[in-house]
């Protein structure tokens, strides 16, 4: 068996698991499909709308925070829907590819790494192109420790213009405050392993009423990240597919 010394882990994620956390993940296996982990998969869902703080739907998913941000885009955009997105680093970079590679048509915004995103810019996108249907920033960037004014940015896409905002909060949630419903963000995804100091391997995303309103006609392929799926198990206490269960426990 591999022995592992304690780490002294100062790295963005994972975290450094409490060792309270590390016991209740040694507690014995359940079956993911009776009634204890309906008890604990509806248990996890309420405490984690807590902390989003949110009333809106919520899901934990068997993924990392990549895995909760293509469920945002798949389950909402239809390919040749135009998007602004902003990015100041590599994980900015990355959401955008994302889009990119399902189809979405992008008005990219790149700003200096190490700085804050401009919300002014994409005020100016939203003017120039009524037709953009959606805007993507990452909230907190962990590429350059850099936290974007989400605040403003929500404000201007939402109450300004009207427009489904999508946010990477993987590095966020949990460390900043992000309350989802007083900002009005549709789509929010974070990951387990960063400021819940929980395992990798799970991945949270909340779902806004009018995420669920264009989620009706995006047309963009997903299977394993369908949100209609997962909330029609969610309400019998189970998950669309096998999931990560110890890091539920802890």
């Amino acid at each position: 068996m591999l022995k592992i010394e304690p780490q002294n882990l100062r790295t963005p994620g994972p975290t450094p698991i409490p060792d309270d956390i590390v016991e209740a993940m040694g507690t014995p296996m359940i079956n993911h499909r009776g009634p204890e982990f309906d008890e604990l998969i509806k248990k996890c869902t309420a405490q984690l709308k807590q902390v989003f703080m949110t009333d809106n739907d919520l899901f934990i998913l068997t993924a990392s925070g990549t895995g909760a941000l293509e469920a945002a885009l798949v389950n909402t955009l239809s390919p040749g829907d135009k998007v602004v997105a902003a990015t100041a680093g590599s994980f900015g970079d990355r959401f955008i590819d994302m889009a990119e590679a399902f189809g979405a048509d992008l008005t990219r915004l790149d700003f200096e790494w190490g700085e804050p995103i401009d919300p002014d810019a994409i005020r100016q996108s939203l003017r120039d192109d009524p037709e953009i249907k959606a805007v993507m920033v990452t909230h907190n960037e962990t590429s350059t420790g850099v936290t974007h004014p989400l605040e403003e940015i929500a404000r201007i896409a939402k109450q300004e213009f009207n427009k489904l905002l999508l946010v990477d909060a993987v590095s966020s949630l949990g460390c900043l405050p992000l309350p989802v419903d007083a900002w009005d963000c549709d789509l929010v995804g974070t990951a387990s392993q960063k400021g819940f100091m929980i395992p990798p391997g799970l991945a949270f995303i909340s779902v806004s009423d009018r995420a669920w309103e264009a989620q009706k006609t995006a047309s963009m392929p997903r299977f394993y990240f369908d949100l209609e799926e997962a909330k029609r198990t969610l309400e019998r206490g189970q998950t669309p597919f096998t999931p990560n269960v110890p890091p539920c426990t802890g």
